[in-house]
């Protein structure tokens, strides 16, 4: 259907590169133009988005992959690092705490992307490490442009930086102030590491997987594991300057390891949509499908503001998030009803609770095989704040300005052969954890998405991941071929913008650039994932394109509404191919004026 577009949907039969930012899709064509494969595109990629969106991630982050070769099945790949073997329920309550902290080093789970990423070279690439650190390397060195955001991050932050935090100091305040937006920041430190991380790899010897193996080695059991556990061994300084002893040593990055497994999926009309395990809030998208196929959700796909497919698409994630809080967890460690909660029945009988001409105020999960749902204690927030997931990372939540949220990115990638990925970077944020001096990077804080209650499936324990909101996006058709990746930013609204755009293109949006840039609505009326874990009952942002007539009906049916600004809902990125002719496509979203999409 011909509608309003922001730029064109990109089509060619060489290679395909969407991402969050220009200069990551710039270092993914590069490499597929110098002979390397998809997955190649996507590590190379993955390592220059580090670089250039330091605010949304960062080397001591994690990653989920979703890929499929030409000549293969969909797996994903997990880069989600796990808790220290001294994160327990009761060593932070000992600490008077009831929630893990949004920030500092408290926070920290083992650092996953950089082995997942080795993992994925090392099996389905076909390049050095040399290779595809060489971008990375060379924006740490000579500089990566200071986007607005970026520089809104570091002056947010600039006191905490100035006082406690020296190294993110000296790393982003080069001059002793934020930088301004457009000029060129560097990290000498990083690039350092990395510089090393090669040297230790070619002197295992020409053979590729050995020098890919030795990288591993270096950052998990080596110099790198090294310097965090000495930069950790002594109480660091949390973001309003109280002492923080760190749980993460050494001995647990060695520990662990990236790791594959198989996807979740769920068939949709003639297509299959794989997201990660329950570890991940994946799952909850493959519900809003089967909850959106009994309400009947897609007449209205076409629509820029249609009142029944906002109000029943929102009903529905209301439903399976709630399902998210009282039953997803690190399945190897807790019993996840993944099959029943997939089922048509469970989402028949679910759907069943939807009020076509009224919005839900309540937390309604499911009981699964006679077993009751675990129910969080709510926070709850008055919807006055500002919108806690729009993709800006910069925002102090409404309890406590020091405590900063991250965000994410992303990057998807199709080459000619058909190979195909789908990744979603994050963690390691600029603003989340101290710099360590040496290594030019802060930690992660990926463990604020625990609950201390023992009763909630993604209750902390050690080894445990945390369920996390990173949730990438594949899809297959009946034959099993690959035909889309696709994936965004936003915290826990990633699975409902994704969701959103993927109705769209599954039902008849042919156009990408147009599925992206229809305008988006989403809901916080469940827990946030990340700390303090508020709630805001009725919630729906949406943005203005939607129109006043639907806005006006929505608030006539309960939603308490918030129109936020234009083009501020989301940053998705999206490729296809079909695999009859070997058409590729791409798209890009406009909003955050950083993300584009490349290929030819």
């Amino acid at each position: 259907m011909p509608g309003f577009t922001t730029r064109p949907q990109l089509r060619g039969d060489f290679g395909m590169v969407a991402s969050t930012h220009w200069l990551a899709c710039g270092t993914g064509m590069s490499v597929l133009e110098r002979g390397g494969n998809a997955f190649d595109a996507a590590v190379a990629a993955g390592f220059t988005l580090q670089i250039v969106e330091p605010h949304l991630n960062g080397p001591g982050g994690e990653v989920p992959i979703i890929f499929q070769p030409a000549e293969g099945r969909p797996q994903v790949l997990c880069g989600q690092g796990v808790a220290p073997a001294g994160a327990t329920i009761k060593a932070y309550t000992a600490l008077g705490l009831d929630r893990v902290p949004g920030s500092g080093v408290l926070a920290a789970t083992v650092p996953g992307a950089f082995d997942a990423w080795m993992l994925l070279l090392r099996d389905h690439g076909t390049m050095t490490v040399r290779d595809v650190l060489d971008h990375a390397i060379g924006l740490c060195e000579r500089g990566y442009p200071v986007l607005e955001r970026i520089a809104r991050a570091i002056n947010t932050v600039a006191p905490v930086f100035t006082r406690y935090w020296p190294g993110s100091a000296e790393l982003y305040l080069p001059h002793g102030i934020a930088p301004i937006p457009g000029t060129r920041l560097r990290n000498p430190a990083l690039a350092g590491l990395y510089r090393r991380i090669i040297t230790e790899a070619e002197a295992a010897g020409a053979d590729r997987e050995a020098q890919i193996e030795a990288a591993r080695h270096a950052w998990s059991q080596g110099f790198v594991a090294e310097a965090v556990d000495t930069f950790l061994s002594s109480p660091v300084a949390g973001p309003t300057g109280e002492p923080q002893q760190a749980f993460l040593t050494a001995q647990d990055m060695a520990d662990w390891s990236a790791s594959f497994e198989e996807p979740t999926n769920v068939d949709h009309g003639p297509y299959t949509v794989h997201k990660t395990g329950p570890w991940g809030q994946g799952p909850v998208m493959l519900q809003q499908l089967r909850l959106a196929e009994s309400l009947g959700v897609g007449d209205g796909v076409h629509a820029r503001g249609d009142v029944d497919f906002v109000h029943r698409v929102v009903e529905a994630a209301k439903l399976a998030f709630a399902d998210r809080e009282a039953w997803y967890g690190d399945p190897d460690f807790t019993d996840v009803p993944l099959t029943e909660l997939l089922s048509t029945e469970y989402a028949d009988r679910r759907a069943t609770l939807v009020d076509k001409e009224q919005a839900s105020l309540e937390q309604r999960p499911g009981s699964v095989d006679g077993r009751a749902p675990f129910l969080p204690a709510l926070h709850l927030a008055d919807g006055t704040h500002e919108d806690r997931t729009t993709g800006e990372p910069t925002v102090a939540n409404s309890f406590s300005p020091t405590d900063q949220r991250g965000d994410t990115c992303h990057v998807d990638v199709v080459d000619a052969a058909g190979n195909m990925v789908s990744a979603t970077p994050s963690g390691g944020w600029l603003s989340s954890s101290p710099v360590i001096s040496d290594l030019g990077l802060p930690l992660g804080t990926r463990g604020q998405m625990f609950w201390l209650d023992p009763a909630s499936p993604n209750a902390l324990a050690p080894r445990r991941r945390p369920r996390t909101t990173l949730s990438p996006t594949l899809v297959t058709r009946e034959d099993g071929r690959a035909i889309l990746a696709i994936g965004t930013p936003g915290g826990d609204q990633q699975d409902q913008w994704t969701f959103t755009a993927l109705l769209r293109i599954l039902h008849g949006v042919e156009d990408l650039q147009q599925a992206l840039d229809t305008p988006m609505f989403h809901t916080n009326a469940f827990p946030s994932s990340f700390h303090p874990r508020e709630t805001v009952p009725g919630d729906l942002a949406v943005e203005p394109g939607v129109g006043e007539e639907t806005i006006r009906e929505l608030r006539r049916r309960g939603h308490r509404v918030r129109v936020t600004g234009a083009w501020s809902l989301g940053r998705l990125a999206t490729v296809a191919r079909d695999p009859d002719s070997g058409e590729l496509r791409a798209a890009a979203d406009a909003r955050g004026s950083q993300g584009y999409a490349a290929g030819r």
